[in-house]
């Protein structure tokens, strides 16, 4: 059996649509389920579910037992103000999983961020030590402080899960993220946009060093970060974080000019100012250095931007067909 938190989430849910396409039983983690996430769930027959809240208390009292634990559930909104919520849940709740693991001889893996990063100025190499970055906000701050202690922990050779691996998502996108709403991927709001108004409005630049449309990020198709961890898991590669991106920065105006021309259609991208929580927490500018993951072992090439957007739009367009039918 494994387990999958956050399993109702994004990156959870195509996780665990690969892991039942493979056979295994799963043990699904998440909050009490609101329509829109029940549907990332459409299509699993065999599962067993654990609401976030018991999930220890199940664990501990034994009423459990996965035998690895991809841990994937956490509050993932950047703009999230209160340290004691994402302490709580980022960090406080991923260190009793490490735990539970490292006690049971359990697989663990678990999701890191490329919010760690900051504003880049350090770069975006997986093995810059974690106490040397700053990230930009409460949220990759969190990500961050866990990173610290996991690393902490092996080194000072207290007990650590068997196998784990810390995996720092950059800018994801792909099918199953509708309810993440105001945090889910440009590829889907341009494709929310286009459909309701016909065109899309990206953030204004407030760096003179990119132009509106230009700041440049790593989009990352959902289905490369899944293979990822999967293929961490299967060849019991070095315990550490590592990226998970594609390894190359590509435009706003890129991704969004994409769906149009996956939607069949010119592209209309206009700009509209930055929010104000947003601005100054803005990561300009990402790119994965793969080369620690593929040091390990790790061949894949990564999915081309247009081939991901392509993949991801066809979902959407499929999803939106179902919800007429119904």
């Amino acid at each position: 059996m494994i387990a999958v938190t956050g399993a109702a989430g994004f990156i959870g849910s195509n996780l665990a649509h690969a892991l039942a396409a493979e056979g295994h039983a799963l043990l699904l983690v998440d909050h009490e389920l609101t329509p829109a996430k029940a549907a990332n769930l459409a299509g699993l027959s065999r599962f067993r579910f654990s609401r976030h809240d018991h999930f220890l208390d199940d664990l501990s009292a034994g009423r459990v037992a996965p035998d690895a634990v991809f841990h994937l559930g956490a509050c993932s909104s950047t703009t999230e103000t209160s340290w004691d919520y994402l302490s709580r849940n980022n960090v406080e709740y991923t260190r009793h999983l490490w735990s539970w693991c490292a006690e049971r001889r359990k697989p663990f893996f678990y999701a890191s961020s490329a919010a760690t990063y900051g504003d880049g100025a350090l770069g975006f190499d997986d093995r810059t030590p974690p106490h040397e970055l700053r990230p930009l906000n409460l949220y990759g701050k969190s990500k961050n402080d866990f990173d610290i202690w996991a690393l902490a922990e092996v080194a000072a050779g207290r007990v650590a899960p068997p196998q784990w691996a810390g995996l720092k998502f950059f800018n994801v996108y792909g099918p199953r993220e509708p309810h993440k709403g105001r945090m889910a991927s440009v590829v889907f709001q341009t494709h929310k946009q286009v459909k309701a108004t016909g065109e899309m409005k990206l953030f204004r630049s407030t760096d003179p060093a990119f132009t509106d449309g230009g700041q440049r990020r790593d989009f990352v198709f959902v289905g490369d970060c899944v293979n990822h961890m999967l293929w961490l898991w299967r060849n019991a590669a070095p315990g550490g974080v590592y990226n998970s991106g594609s390894g190359a920065a590509r435009t706003f105006y890129d991704l969004a000019h994409a769906v149009f021309v996956a939607l069949g259609l010119a592209p209309r991208i206009g700009f509209i100012d930055m929010p104000a929580d947003l601005a100054g927490k803005y990561q300009n500018f990402t790119q994965a250095d793969m080369s620690k993951l593929r040091g390990a072992g790790w061949d894949a090439p990564s999915t081309p931007l247009e081939d991901g957007v392509r993949e991801t739009v066809r979902w959407l367009e499929g999803a939106a067909e179902v919800r007429r039918a119904a």
